[in-house]
């Protein structure tokens, strides 16, 4: 069956279909069954993974995604797939912000280069083609490449053909769970993120550290029961997304694919396409958490029917439109959130072991959850005065 050759697909590929058609560039991975990050790594390989480049935070999606000497990450017939590097716990920001400085370096070496060698080139039209090419859509980048294979035909200039490939756009993601995120490397994070510069990050957010054995993090929600927290996390889960929107200019999203597969890919497509910094922060359930993993996008989607997850778009190009930045995807609860706390081990304990704390923990969990969506709502309804492009 590796010898199948992949379909041609002309459906639009930044769709749920359109996506699914297309041959993943991330495969037998070797996680946990069922695991709830690397449907989300799968997905941003058939988006994007043509031209992606993978700065790795160590945790469990350095073990699946690097356990040498094998990896799960692959190419298409034409060669072409992401690139991907692992770094430290504590520094997987900066490594990526490294790693879209150097592209960034290199392509305005190659733009230099191409106007200094234009009139040896013989073709005024191909070169101010590529000077001024858009590459925002898949078609676009293929078209560039298509113009960059012509240029190599056509100069013997040694420096030239070493830059040429960096000509064509290159996507930097910076991926990690949620200890690296919210806690170790959150000061890099936010570096990162403040920089401007068009880096694009997602947190697949396990709401535990996963890979060390369960510990709490500053994502673990309120109520659950964890190492460091063994009578249950008293404190609310620290909201990232909302710390990164009050900068303004950063795209930033909460997706969980089994509530709403349609507003993850359009989440993780509108990150590719903004010109700047992007988070996007995808509700991954794990086995830590105690439930069925064969059922675990249903579970996903029970965390948003209860309230407990906002899914949410803050795209900060809708402002020069006049419109909201703010986009909030999911509604009122439709299930109590007891219901959800009961089906998942971590919530469970607690009620076995002290019900009245939990109840107690439940309570103020569910007000923080109802101010939070109340929070979201109004900010989404506020007027927006069209920008002036400057």
């Amino acid at each position: 069956f590796l010898n199948i050759k992949s379909a041609d697909v002309k459906t639009k590929k930044e769709t749920v279909k359109g996506s699914q058609l297309q041959k993943p560039l991330f495969e037998f991975s070797g996680a946990c069954a069922g695991c709830g990050e690397t449907p989300y790594v799968k997905l941003l390989t058939q988006l994007h993974g043509d031209h992606l480049a993978i700065a790795n935070a160590t945790g469990c999606s350095s073990i699946y995604g690097g356990n040498l000497p094998t990896t799960p990450y692959c190419k298409r017939d034409d060669g072409k797939g992401p690139a991907w590097a692992n770094s430290l716990f504590e520094d997987n920001a900066e490594f990526g912000l490294g790693i879209r400085l150097a592209y960034d370096q290199l392509f305005s070496d190659a733009m230099a280069q191409l106007k200094e060698i234009k009139a040896e080139i013989g073709d005024d039209k191909l070169v101010d083609e590529i000077l001024n090419a858009s590459q925002h859509t898949t078609a676009e980048i293929d078209a560039q490449r298509e113009r960059v294979a012509a240029l190599k035909t056509k100069t013997k200039n040694e420096r030239m053909l070493a830059l040429a490939d960096y000509l064509v756009k290159k996507s930097v993601w910076i991926l990690g769970g949620d200890g690296w995120a919210y806690d170790i490397g959150y000061g890099g994070l936010d570096h990162v993120l403040a920089s401007g510069k068009n880096i694009k990050i997602m947190v697949m957010d396990t709401e535990v550290y996963s890979n060390t054995g369960g510990q709490m993090s500053k994502a673990t929600p309120m109520g659950a029961v964890a190492l460091f927290a063994a009578g249950g996390k008293t404190m609310p889960k620290k909201d990232l997304g909302m710390i990164a929107m009050t900068y303004g200019n950063i795209y930033v999203a909460q997706v969980a694919m089994g509530a709403n597969m349609n507003q993850t890919v359009q989440a993780l497509a509108e990150a590719e396409a903004y010109d700047g910094p992007a988070l996007v922060i995808c509700y991954s359930h794990c086995i830590a958490h105690g439930i069925d993993m064969s059922k675990g996008l249903l579970e996903a989607k029970k965390a948003v029917q209860s309230g407990r997850w906002i899914l949410y778009r803050f795209n900060p190009a809708l402002k020069a439109q006049g419109l909201n930045p703010l986009k909030v995807d999911s509604g009122e609860p439709i299930i109590p959130l007891a219901d959800y706390l009961g089906g998942e081990t971590r919530f469970k304990n607690l009620a076995k072991m002290n019900p009245e704390r939990a109840a107690a923990l439940t309570k103020i969990a569910e007000e923080e959850y109802a101010y939070k969506r109340k929070l979201y709502k109004q900010l989404a309804a506020l007027p927006v005065e069209k920008e002036e492009v400057k």
